[in-house]
């Protein structure tokens, strides 16, 4: 009998914002799986849930690259597929911890559907966490939609040329990913005209949060990897 797969979020950061459901799911998992980069062994999301776990449950990091290579991320997503599938194969529930939600900008995607393919038979849960961009909003005091305004969610990893793609269509844009391709990403806003449109949020409910809403700050910033960036076309106070 296989164990069975359980996708946790955890939230932005702010361990009070882990769920109820969270929390009791990780009280009955036999071990626990969390990501890291390949250029270090530490895990936001394993500290958030750290008091929550039960004595004795094995705790594993899995290394994944930071990178747009496909042959090294193919490498890395398999490798970590197999050291998961050798818990589940033994009969053992065992939970991936991520950031924010499973099913959104998250490892745990790519994760789950490696491990489907190599155990069709094998049951998966995911339980939902509160996205960085909903925390952001709450900290920002910025509406992300209303009425009928529409929202779109993309990712700041290529730099700012999804933001030209889709700000003809939507009210409200959230740019993730955003400490990379930054300065690109603040040229892509400028020329859109949308510098009094934007507020840009950083490590939100941890220690060192920012909230910038002046675009002449934000380009002597160099970003945290946990930022993010709403802009709002009919302007912050709207």
């Amino acid at each position: 009998m296989l164990g069975t797969l359980y996708g946790i979020g955890v939230g932005p950061g702010d361990p009070e914002l882990l769920t109820l459901k969270a929390v009791k799911t990780l009280k009955n998992v036999h071990h626990v799986f969390a990501a890291s980069s390949s250029k270090n062994n530490y895990s936001l999301a394993l500290d958030i849930v750290r008091e929550h776990l039960p004595g004795g449950v094995p705790v594993s990091i899995l290394d994944f690259p930071m990178t747009f290579d496909q042959d090294h991320l193919e490498e890395a997503w398999q490798a970590n597929c197999e050291t998961v599938v050798q818990v589940l194969e033994s009969g053992r529930n065992a939970a991936f911890l991520t950031l924010g939600d499973p099913l959104t900008f998250s490892t745990f995607i790519y994760l789950s559907r490696k491990i489907r393919r190599r155990l069709p038979a094998v049951a998966v849960e995911t339980i939902p966490g509160i996205t960085a961009f909903q925390a952001a909003a709450a900290c920002s005091a910025l509406p992300l939609a209303e009425g009928e305004e529409t929202i779109t969610v993309i990712s700041g990893a290529k730099g700012g040329e999804r933001l030209k793609d889709v700000i003809g269509f939507s009210d409200n844009v959230v740019l993730m990913k955003t400490y990379k391709q930054f300065p690109q990403i603040l040229s892509a806003v400028e020329e859109l005209g949308l510098q009094d449109h934007c507020c840009f949020v950083s490590r939100c409910g941890l220690d060192g949060q920012m909230v910038e809403k002046e675009f002449d700050k934000l380009t002597r910033l160099k970003p945290h990897y946990l930022s993010l960036m709403i802009v709002k076309k009919r302007g912050l106070d709207a």
